[in-house]
């Protein structure tokens, strides 16, 4: 333990400051696969009982039609989130008539790649949009990529907390940089030591056969349909699982929040050769992509930490991180638990929430230029 460590966990250990400890925020987002009585992919629309997937603020699609998406609000107590995303749950089993939600991460058989349905929003504008950016994600990086599920974990420290760690420092920085700076402090020390999520919660060490496509792969055979390594933890968050040529070569150094943002823009605002060879639309004018940019938008970016911020209507991401800062951390790299109801319980969020109490808190010198090209 660094001496900052101690001088920071001391402080906030006195009576006056031991509450704002209590008064994190917490909220989860679940993804998880509908699939028919046989485990097969459903290929139904979005159940009309769920309401509307653009529209309702608790259940929506992700990337695929059959990908559920599980959104609760936030809330002090961790308890509290797991009840709602509990809620959230039944509600949505009540609704499904002949299917069922699958609980791992990786999916089991699917059918073939043109088969696998895109997420369907409308004929809005901002629906048809949602649909093209997924259209965009399926040719860049295929459908069978979009049926991967996991959990997002969000999270952030009270405002109150940060002004006292920035009076004790004495630093002259507006609240906004103070607290930017930190986040992004905190994010470095995520990557620094995310490993140690993933192998303790991993929980995707197999995935069926029909996953790889005919893709050379160093897998073991488990069985005639299954594929493993022996000592895999998550092998969704491997190569094998969300990976795109096109972001190789595109991990911002965390040194500081325009760094970040920078490296976004110009990565939402830079053709991609192979991309603008396939060109935005079709022979008959139908849409493939939003562009040809080594991004479509910022989302696209795959991380297992994202510095976020609550957008305002018709606000983009990048946006509103550069007007108002950082507001809390999306993690990303956590597997759903197949053994656990929700995929994930209260042990989990609250190791989960040390964890990053620790990256807040922890000394967190700039990134090295081995360290930046680390997951």
């Amino acid at each position: 333990m660094s001496d900052l460590l101690s001088h920071r966990l001391a402080l906030l250990a006195e009576p006056p400051n031991l509450p704002l400890l209590s008064q994190c925020l917490h909220g989860i987002e679940r993804e998880c696969l509908r699939i028919d009585d046989r485990g097969e992919l459903a290929m139904t629309p979005h159940p009309r009982a769920l309401g509307s997937a653009l529209t309702h603020p608790k259940i929506t699609t992700d990337y695929s039609e059959a990908l559920l998406e599980f959104i609760t609000g936030t809330a002090t107590d961790p308890q509290q989130t797991l009840a709602e995303l509990d809620a959230i749950h039944r509600y949505t089993y009540g609704k499904l008539a002949d299917e069922w939600l699958w609980s791992p991460s990786m999916p089991g058989h699917l059918p073939e790649e043109a088969q696998i349905p895109i997420a369907e929003y409308g004929s809005s504008n901002i629906g048809r949009l949602k649909h093209v950016y997924r259209q965009g994600l399926a040719l860049r990086y295929g459908k069978t990529m979009q049926c991967i599920a996991g959990i997002h974990y969000n999270f952030s420290l009270p405002e109150t907390l940060w002004s006292l760690l920035q009076a004790d420092e004495s630093d002259q920085r507006s609240r906004q940089d103070y607290q930017s700076s930190r986040y992004i402090a905190l994010i470095r020390n995520f990557r620094r030591y995310s490993w140690l999520l993933m192998y303790l919660f991993g929980a995707s060490p197999a995935l069926d056969a029909s996953f790889m496509r005919g893709r050379p792969h160093q897998l073991e055979r488990l069985d005639e349909n299954t594929l493993y390594l022996p000592w895999a933890t998550s092998l969704r968050m491997s190569d094998l699982g969300y990976q795109s040529n096109a972001q190789a070569g595109l991990t911002p150094c965390y040194d500081d929040l325009s760094s970040y943002t920078d490296s976004l823009h110009k990565a939402v605002s830079t053709p991609y050769p192979a991309y603008a060879a396939m060109g935005t639309k079709d022979a008959e004018g139908n849409w493939l992509q939003l562009n040809t940019n080594v991004l479509q938008i910022e989302n696209e970016y795959y991380s297992n930490i994202r510095p976020k911020r609550v957008t305002e209507s018709g606000e983009r991401p990048l946006q509103a991180l550069r007007a108002r800062g950082i507001q809390y951390i999306e993690v990303r790299c956590l597997d759903i638990n197949p053994f656990l109801p929700l995929g994930i319980d209260l042990d989990e969020s609250r190791f989960l929430d040390a964890f990053l109490l620790f990256c807040a808190l922890e000394d967190s010198p700039c990134l090295v230029q081995g360290e930046c090209g680390a997951s």
